[in-house]
């Protein structure tokens, strides 16, 4: 490979933008060409970068690389044919909002050994990072991924906002898939599509005995993004927005007899967080995948386990709304 990877980007909506500046500012990639339908948005985005716009994947010649950042309805028609041709590629999460269609390009890949990472963003959040080497045997996960209302996402919050909570919980529980799922999902909003759920609730039970409980919503009124994981001695909390950690284990001192009985102490663990951002550190992780310094095999691997248990999640869904 040579100094720099050519990438095209496939898609030039907001997380498209976010992709573009993290490519074109990267040290060993550079943004070649941006293909979006829409020539207004698409050549908007290349003009800005240096790069060329073109509106098909025809435009895909000569790229090293591509980062697949369009809707998720069109992430199937889009990834399939590029790991067809044999090109390495990043595709948003979630991989497509189907399992079938998540692992008939997984297959593909394997198929032909072709580099393949899903932009699971909250992997390389400095905070996640730094909870993941601080917590040892996790019993119980709590993860709250709340958000307003934005009419432009089509699919449910289970594709696009628990499969992240979901992965996590699975990355705490040593990567297996949990045995049992229970679900409750509501349908409240009158801009949703039929199928498109705006809450879920969903608990998931682990072969080892560990619990993980996600919640994924569209019609709160803040931005939360909150991880609790408790261990026998101690309780980790993450805010996954600020990117802060504070752990607290609980102490009971008791006292001389006569004196008024015991005390009870709560210590606290502020770890420093040292880390780059997330999209910048997840393109390095895609670079390191094809300079042989990652493992394909086990990356493509870590995509299916959070994509089976959001659909065995929607399949188990009992409406609560």
């Amino acid at each position: 490979m040579s100094d720099t990877l050519a990438v095209a980007l496939v898609g030039s909506g907001s997380m498209g933008l976010n992709h573009a500046r993290v490519i074109a500012s990267g040290p060993r990639t550079r943004l070649t060409v941006v293909i979006d339908p829409d020539e207004a948005v698409g050549r908007a985005a290349a003009d800005r970068h240096g790069a060329r716009w073109a509106p098909d994947l025809e435009a895909l010649g000569g790229c090293d690389a591509a980062v697949v950042a369009a809707s998720t309805e069109h992430h199937f028609a889009l990834a399939l044919p590029i790991v067809q041709a044999g090109m390495p590629v990043l595709v948003e999460k979630p991989l497509c909002p189907s399992l079938a269609q998540t692992e008939q390009i997984v297959a593909a890949s394997a198929a032909g050994r072709t580099v393949l990472q899903c932009g699971l963003l909250e992997r390389f959040n400095p905070a996640v990072l730094t909870a993941l080497r601080m917590v040892r045997a996790p019993c119980y996960v709590r993860a709250e991924r709340h958000s307003p209302y934005a009419p432009r996402i089509r699919t449910g919050v289970g594709w696009d906002l628990l499969v992240h909570d979901v992965d996590l919980a699975v990355r705490f529980f040593g990567g297996v898939d949990p045995a049992r799922v229970d679900v409750g999902v509501g349908h409240y909003h009158p801009s949703s599509l039929p199928d498109a759920e705006d809450v879920v609730e969903a608990t998931l039970h682990f072969p080892q005995g560990g619990v993980a409980s996600v919640s994924a919503s569209r019609i709160g009124q803040r931005k939360v993004r909150r991880m609790v994981i408790q261990e026998l001695d101690r309780t980790v909390e993450v805010d996954l927005l600020r990117r802060g950690v504070t752990a607290y284990r609980h102490t009971t001192i008791e006292g001389e007899i006569g004196t008024g009985g015991f005390r009870q102490l709560t210590e606290m663990e502020v770890p420093e967080i040292v880390g780059a951002e997330p999209l910048v550190s997840q393109l390095a992780h895609f670079v390191d995948l094809l300079d042989g310094r990652a493992d394909p095999d086990a990356e493509r691997a870590s995509i299916l386990p959070a994509h089976r248990v959001v659909d065995a999640v929607l399949a188990a869904r009992t409406p609560v709304g």
